[in-house]
């Protein structure tokens, strides 16, 4: 029997880190072999993810990044932003690779770091240099990487809807300026309650929050420039939702009053056919049903009449925001930074309803 690749876990506590222990421990090619946390020390790894009680004898270490990592074929991330990039170092130093799901690693520019995240940059000699981990785009570039930087939840829903669009050369002129609203669940905010995440209130409630300045608007904006809409602008509004899990994102774009259906349709299938994880539904439009609990993604659009030259072309996506849109894209990664199969331990279509 072949050896299995070892990982750490580097704070284990949180909900991403649930995620990606459940995903880990019914891996085939990798083991964990440490989690570290300076919560629960020392308790059992099912005392903070009940679901994991009795799946690991692992519990719980307060030791130092590179304490974890020692031996170890790669280090997965699961730290705040801008706890991460003061830990990152002592990891680059001792030669792992590193898969890390914070934002602290996801920009190149250390000013839009400053102005979105609040804070100067630690190590901006280390921006860019991590490759940005959005499978459909940068597939090639992560399975060459040492470093990869998992894209943010909100980032990974709306790219995956604008991404045919912007290799199509298609948001320029009006197209440019985007508008996107984009739904999500209380997960997203971390497993430490908060007023925004307290249930009695959250359970009954609909609420924007940094509105038109949310961190992932220039994550957004650097990877579809990257794919080819070198003009584009977003207006990006984010809504707190009464679920526990899921993002759902509508996205507005004025479009040449002769486009039609069948060419936005070919875009998303040219782009989407060949991926494992993004589905474009026929007969529906995506839902967080669908996709809760799964690393999967649904696409789809609606193409508006033809006014004043114009048509407005709507779409849509919907994922887990833990999965693909955190601990589950990030293990896809790690697969293929190990040169695995990006499909092991992430292949299950979750639950419905």
């Amino acid at each position: 029997m072949a050896k299995k690749l070892k990982a750490a876990v580097i704070g284990g506590s949180g909900y991403g880190a649930a995620e990606m222990l459940r995903r880990l421990l019914i891996h085939p090619e990798v083991e964990v072999v440490r989690v570290a946390s300076i919560d629960m020390v020392g308790e059992p790894i099912g005392a903070a993810h009940p679901h994991l009680t009795g799946m690991t004898d692992l519990r719980f270490e307060n030791i130092s990044p590179r304490e974890a990592a020692t031996g170890c074929d790669v280090a997965l991330l699961a730290l705040p932003h801008k706890v991460t990039a003061a830990k990152v170092p002592e990891l680059v130093e001792l030669g792992v690779k590193i898969v890390d799901m914070s934002g602290d690693f996801r920009l190149r520019d250390a000013e839009s770091y400053r102005a979105f995240y609040g804070a100067v940059h630690p190590v901006p000699e280390l921006l860019g240099k991590f490759v940005y981990g959005l499978p459909e785009l940068n597939r090639e570039r992560i399975r060459a990487a040492r470093w990869v930087a998992s894209p943010g939840c909100f980032a990974t829903a709306t790219e995956l809807a604008l991404l045919p669009l912007a290799r199509a050369g298609l948001l320029r002129g009006p197209a440019a300026t985007v508008h996107i609203t984009a739904i999500t669940g209380s997960s997203g905010s971390g497993a430490a309650p908060s007023a925004g995440t307290h249930h009695p209130v959250r359970a009954v409630n609909l609420k924007t929050y940094k509105p038109l300045v949310h961190q992932h608007t220039p994550e957004i904006e650097e990877t579809l420039r990257d794919a080819g809409a070198t003009d584009l602008e977003l207006r990006f509004v984010p809504v707190s939702a009464p679920l526990s899990r899921g993002i759902f994102v509508s996205a507005f774009v004025e479009m040449e009053a002769d486009l039609e259906e069948s060419r936005v349709a070919a875009l998303f299938d040219e782009s989407y056919a060949r991926e494992p994880f993004v589905r474009r539904p026929l007969g529906r439009l995506p839902e967080v049903a669908a996709v809760s609990g799964s690393n999967h993604v649904e696409v789809g659009f609606a193409l508006g009449p033809a006014a004043r030259g114009r048509r407005t072309l709507a779409l849509f996506s919907a994922i887990d925001n833990l999965i693909k849109g955190g601990a589950g894209q990030a293990i896809q990664n790690m697969n293929l930074v190990l040169g695995l199969d990006e499909r092991l331990s992430l292949e299950d279509p979750g639950s419905w309803p």
